[in-house]
């Protein structure tokens, strides 16, 4: 069975090219514009990590995060940012967040960066599963 990503940006161009950049390394791919939509989709579909993008309108990623967090605690979380600065992450890394990519461009090293996340999240998933 194939791993399920949720991913949220509010970017249509990115979250279309990166959707079906994510889908060619064999996930399947939830994905959503906005903080509403992406609740939806998490509490429909249970994906197995997401990726959410820092800078939205109205709801950021970080407070996204935190509603995603009050459902479950474990989902492994990437986070897209344009906005690396240390206060940001400061306040996403006590919601424990697997990675932060700069987001600079869906061709640049931001899919390396992302590939090499999602490989991490789902080691550390069957290393807990093991146990």
């Amino acid at each position: 069975m194939k791993k399920k990503i949720l991913l949220v940006d509010d970017e249509k161009d990115f979250l279309d090219i990166m959707s079906q950049k994510i889908r060619s390394w064999g996930y399947e791919v939830v994905s959503a514009s906005n903080a509403e939509d992406a609740m939806r989709a998490f509490k429909r579909e249970r994906p197995s990590a997401a990726i959410l993008d820092y800078v939205m309108p109205e709801v950021n990623g970080v407070q996204l995060l935190m509603r995603i967090r009050a459902v479950d605690m474990k989902i492994p979380v990437i986070m897209f940012t344009v906005k690396p600065q240390s206060e940001v992450i400061e306040d996403a890394e006590k919601l424990d967040i697997l990675a932060f990519i700069p987001k600079l461009s869906p061709y640049t090293d931001t899919q390396a960066n992302l590939k090499t996340a999602l490989s991490i999240a789902f080691q550390k998933e069957k290393g807990k599963n093991a146990r």
